[in-house]
């Protein structure tokens, strides 16, 4: 498909089919809450039937999701403890060094190594800035320069923005004149507001992007060469990231098609912020491990990497939705007729959790971020359009998995916690005197109470992964992030689910988010002030 074809209609272009496919996810959400209540006056047997089997469904397969974790949790583990920089020198050298102590793989993919050898490969960091200030910034910059990696082969790209009164510029300025020569080479972009474009981080990554083409052409690099992990202004990668992420650019089958997708922990303040927002940024990090072990279901998704040769073919990020990073997965996989694979890289890019100001501004904050999040949905109208009404040799088969997956994980993400607290009540509420309508919330709550062993795993795991204690919070601080945990069938009721409906209802009446809504990202000081 060409490159002009991949583009999302603006609004004034989209045809009543595109409307529609808008529309309909909402239409499928609100109808799932309600049918409930309808079939109740009719069939009160059948509802009792379908609630209590899926249920079952869910308990099953949060079982399976529990497993998953652990499984993901002991990846990550082992994946920390490899030396990535000698197995990346190994690859180079065509043997594997007998000091270097490796998995059995690793051999393997000695014989994958192409063209392009670990020598030849630069990193190139977008960091993207809006009004984080330099308490914000620094320790993302630091993180890198943390790295198990050569920086010589490092290019920083400090993307800021210069419109709407954005006050990164001279933090980022600052930062660039003392941390600049510690890389090979640092590019700082003023992205400024520009016409067509939503206000958002797809055209401030995209416009900085293009000046790091403009260098590479400069410096005679080819940018098959040349991998580009975009992260936020809060993100902090592992010191490994960049060794694993060169040498899997290097051994995959075809890097031109290939996407990169480390694990989003957001742990880096997580004993600052409010209780409800630990248990949201814990339960977003274990979601990131799963998904990182279902690599059909990875999408590119906040700090990701790609080749700059691919993004330089797709025209880079899509500059028409607050949703760059999930949609540009659609954008590759549509411009190469379906030859795109995003493989997961088994270390985690640390983040923030949400934290503003003040306690209400926090939970505001928090709403917005998962609203941006769950407005991914517009994304199934876009590859209905592109699939099935736009020419091109993307293999159908694989097309219909993708949107079914696509759109089973926005109706269940706006459907399936009410369900699963509400739904057991509604036959009892339409009809009272019904005995198996007055008998389903009590079964309903026995398989919930079983399913919430799973909390406790849930809690073992999230203890594990904390980061240690600031000396500035005394012992009962870790307590409270025990007792925290009664605070989960509200977060995922108020947040994930109300945060779904809303995406998917404004889409359906054309009220959409044209705007990228920045999340604050504050800083708790040692004697506990809030910079902002």
């Amino acid at each position: 498909m060409k490159v002009t074809d991949i583009e999302i209609p603006y609004e004034k272009d989209r045809s009543r089919r595109y409307r529609l496919f808008e529309i309909l996810p909402g239409v499928i959400s609100w109808s799932i809450l309600i049918l409930p209540f309808i079939l109740s006056l009719f069939i009160p047997q059948l509802v009792i039937f379908m609630i209590i089997t899926y249920i079952l469904l869910w308990f099953v397969k949060s079982m399976g999701l529990l497993i998953r974790s652990f499984q993901g949790l002991k990846k990550l583990e082992d994946s920390k403890k490899l030396d990535w920089r000698a197995m990346t020198a190994d690859l180079q050298n065509g043997t594997v060094a007998e000091t270097t102590v490796a998995p059995e793989w690793h051999q393997e993919n000695l014989a994958r190594v192409g063209n392009i050898k670990p020598d030849d490969v630069y990193n190139a960091i977008i960091i993207a800035a809006y009004n984080e200030t330099r308490e914000i910034l620094e320790p993302t910059i630091q993180s890198v320069l943390a790295s198990d990696y050569d920086m010589k082969k490092v290019i920083l790209v400090l993307a800021y923005e210069g419109r709407d009164g954005a006050k990164s510029e001279e933090a980022v300025l600052q930062l660039a004149h003392e941390y600049g020569s510690k890389f090979a080479h640092t590019v700082t972009a003023k992205h400024p507001l520009t016409e067509n474009e939503v206000r958002g981080k797809g055209g401030n990554i995209t416009f900085a992007a293009r000046k790091l083409e403009e260098y590479l052409k400069s410096a005679k690099i080819d940018p098959i060469n040349v991998i580009v992990t975009t992260l936020d202004s809060d993100n902090r990668p592992h010191p490994k990231y960049l060794a694993a992420l060169t040498y899997l650019y290097v051994v995959c089958p075809d890097p031109l098609y290939a996407s990169f997708q480390p694990v989003p922990i957001f742990t880096n303040n997580i004993w600052d912020v409010p209780a409800p927002m630990r248990v949201i940024a814990t339960g977003n990090s274990f979601w990131n491990i799963v998904l990182s072990m279902r690599p059909h279901m990875i999408r590119n998704f906040s700090s990701h990497a790609q080749g700059m040769q691919a993004l330089i073919e797709t025209d880079y990020w899509s500059v028409r939705t607050i949703v760059e990073d999930g949609h540009q997965f659609w954008r590759t996989y549509f411009r190469f007729d379906g030859k795109h694979e995003v493989y997961p890289i088994y270390l985690p890019i640390y983040q923030d959790a949400v934290f503003s100001s003040s306690y209400i501004k926090t939970l505001k904050m928090q709403f917005v971020q998962l609203r941006r999040w769950a407005y991914g949905a517009s994304d199934i109208a876009y590859v209905v359009d592109k699939g099935f009404f736009t020419k091109n040799k993307v293999p159908k088969g694989d097309l219909i998995m993708k949107i079914a997956r696509l759109a089973e994980g926005h109706i269940s993400w706006a459907t399936a916690p009410l369900i699963l607290a509400f739904a057991g009540y509604v036959p009892l509420l339409v009809n009272p005197k019904d005995f198996s309508s007055n008998q389903l919330p009590i079964i309903a709550g026995r398989i919930q109470t079983i399913a919430m062993f799973g909390i406790l795993a849930t809690l073992y795991m999230s203890l594990k992964t904390l980061p240690p204690k600031p000396e500035h919070y005394k012992r009962h601080r870790t307590i409270f992030m025990i007792l925290q945990w009664v605070y989960l069938p509200f977060t995922t009721v108020i947040y994930n689910s109300m945060s779904a409906l809303v995406s998917q209802t404004r889409l359906m009446f054309g009220k959409y988010l044209d705007k990228f809504d920045v999340t604050d990202k504050a800083v708790m000081t040692s004697d506990k002030k809030t910079i902002i």
